[in-house]
């Protein structure tokens, strides 16, 4: 697991996420993980597998494996 504070309210998790392989996946589930409530920046890299997210507060690991499901891919965990 990666999440640590960068502003006083922001915190940023990696997660790893399996199946992605080309930058419509990365949009995909990028913008499902957009859609969860204090969201505030998603990044996410096909070649690593690793989705970076910066929300207001830690986010409910299940509210961002549904996410990733919705959008047909494997949250394998934080990295």
């Amino acid at each position: 697991m990666t999440a640590h504070t960068d502003t006083p309210g922001s915190v940023t998790t990696v997660y790893r996420v399996s199946g992605m392989s080309c930058g419509h996946c990365e949009g995909s589930v990028s913008g499902e993980i957009s859609g969860i409530a204090g969201v505030t920046s998603v990044k996410a890299v096909a070649s690593t597998g690793e989705v970076t997210v910066i929300s207001d507060a830690p986010l409910d690991e299940e509210a961002v494996r549904a996410a990733v499901d919705e959008a047909g891919f494997e949250l394998a965990g934080q990295a």
